[in-house]
């Protein structure tokens, strides 16, 4: 057996992999890994570097700023990747990521820090991206299922480590480690992903679609700052994010028609025939929705209402985490066993309706425990979800698209997180501002006018009145935030109804041009 690694070339279930092929994938995982825990490492530190380069106002650009980036050339890896090799692109975009890592640890004022955090964006829209394009050429469908678990790994241990791993670089090393810690990790991957990754060389004839790729950055970065900005920088009803509105439908419906027209499309729109892949894009925007709303809260409601420490409330997600990581193994060796998916997104749409309707009844006098057993429902819910949508969507397009298939899933995944994020927070916002005055009247207005949440410092600084006030404040505006998504993962589960069970296509080489699966149209 070769010791390098080509496409289609995975062994049949149950023959051991060939060392290379573990390798190349020990690699993915530290580059997923590379892209989900920056945002989370650098949330602890930002204190301090606010502390040390001044620049408060700007300080929501830090990471406004990379997840602009990240949400807008998503779309554009995952296309280059089709038409000139995966292996080039995913490389190139570690190199940036990397590139944009050093600049950031050597910022010199908050204005450097936004414009290398933008860099380092950049190269992270490439990197979850490669990880699932290269994992869909190298595996074939029936056997992705087994590394569902080992990427739900990595996410659980990038929300978890996060935080521990930012608070400790931070305190020991300073905050530009913060930075510096992915030079090593991502030359690790870059060494291992050159020297054993081999895959069939591509080199497209046509050019890339710019104009495409215009139009497509303008209303992906207008719709991001429109749910960043709204209800905090801006009222939701202001000139400027009325704008950003108009702007972003405009350069949508104007990318929709283009792309109609494009040699090369940056999104082909013939992915959207198949019932499947439209499908897994709505459960994946769902899904992104949910999950980012319930780690931003789930903290927020143990700290401010059950009293835990910052770095317990991350510990405190293990109960939802671990659920996740479980499930999300034994879906993968079922799937891979069977080639049956359908279950998965129907058993977990239900079970995060049901988890996230459970949330929303905590209240002032619950326990750790049935919050606990209460995430763990969620856990159970997404650990279905996570990894099947991708997997399902893959083996919905031709091996040819499999680049932009991945990185469309992972678009609307990006893109309902920030929808999720924005109106859950407006929600949970408008109940606490509400809340507090009712129970606190002026003071509980004045406590809460500048943000609905705060910090540790500042609840304890609170009089007990306030403090009291502002607990039920908390517990409310989380209801709402949770009732909100168990509502909205109604939806996933009407989608989830409608998906078509296509066999998976088994082990064995896969022609460049073979469709991975007939794809079964709208």
């Amino acid at each position: 057996m070769t010791d390098t690694v080509a496409a289609g070339a995975a062994p049949s279930d149950g023959v051991k992999q060939p060392r290379s092929v573990r390798v190349v994938l020990l690699a993915l995982m530290i580059a997923m890994m590379l892209a989900m825990l920056d945002n989370m490492i650098i949330g602890t530190a930002m204190p301090t570097i606010v502390g040390e380069l001044g620049g408060l106002e700007h300080l929501s650009w830090v990471v406004t700023a990379y997840t602009l980036a990240t949400a807008a050339s998503t779309p554009v890896w995952g296309k280059v990747g089709d038409m000139y090799g995966r292996k080039g692109s995913f490389i190139t975009s570690i190199v940036i990521f990397l590139i944009g890592s050093a600049l950031s640890g050597m910022a010199q004022d908050m204005g450097q820090l936004i414009a290398f955090r933008a860099v380092q964006g950049l190269g992270a829209g490439g990197l979850m991206v490669g990880v699932m394009a290269i994992i869909g050429d190298l595996i074939p469908p029936r056997e992705r299922g087994k590394y569902q678990g080992m990427m739900a790994a990595v996410m659980a241990l990038a929300m978890i480590g996060g935080p521990l791993v930012g608070g400790t670089i931070t305190d020991n090393w300073g905050w530009r480690w913060a930075f510096y810690i992915n030079l090593p990790l991502g030359v690790i991957a870059l060494a291992a992903i050159g020297v054993v990754l081999h895959l069939p060389r591509k080199r497209s004839q046509a050019g890339i679609d710019y104009l495409g790729v215009a139009l497509l950055t303008v209303g992906i970065t207008a719709i991001v700052l429109v749910t960043t900005w709204g209800g905090t920088e801006y009222a939701w009803t202001s000139t400027r994010i009325m704008e950003l509105t108009a702007l972003g439908v405009a350069s949508l419906v104007g990318f929709v028609f283009w792309q109609t027209r494009a040699a090369e499309p940056v999104v082909p729109l013939h992915i959207f025939r198949s019932r499947n892949f439209t499908l897994m894009s709505v459960i994946g925007f769902i899904v992104g929705f949910v999950m980012f709303g319930a780690t931003l809260f789930l903290p927020l409601y143990q700290q401010s209402v059950q009293g835990a420490s910052a770095t317990n409330s991350g510990l405190l997600l293990l109960p939802m985490l671990g659920a996740m990581l479980v499930t999300s193994m034994v879906a993968g060796r079922v799937t891979t066993n069977t080639g049956r998916y359908k279950i998965f997104p129907v058993a977990g749409s239900v079970l995060l309706i049901v988890g996230l309707y459970l949330l929303s009844t905590m209240d002032t006098g619950t326990s750790r425990l049935t919050s606990g057993v209460f995430m763990a429902v969620v856990g159970l819910g997404m650990g279905c979800l996570m990894q099947i949508t991708m997997l399902v969507a893959q083996n919905s397009v031709e091996l040819r698209d499999m680049g932009v298939a991945s990185s469309t899933t992972t678009l609307f995944r990006t893109l309902g997180s920030s929808f999720g994020v924005a109106v859950m927070g407006a929600l949970f916002n408008h109940r606490v501002q509400d809340v507090m005055v009712e129970r606190a009247g002026a003071l509980g207005s004045k406590v809460t006018e500048q943000s609905a949440q705060l910090d540790a410092a500042s609840l304890a600084k609170l009089p007990e009145a306030a403090r009291e006030a502002y607990q039920h404040a908390v517990s409310s505006g989380t209801h709402g935030a949770f009732l909100l998504g168990s509502v909205v993962a109604v939806l996933s589960l009407a989608a989830a109804v409608f998906v078509k069970e296509v066999p998976l296509k088994g082990a064995g080489p896969q022609r460049e041009e073979a469709p991975v699966a007939a794809p079964e149209t709208v």
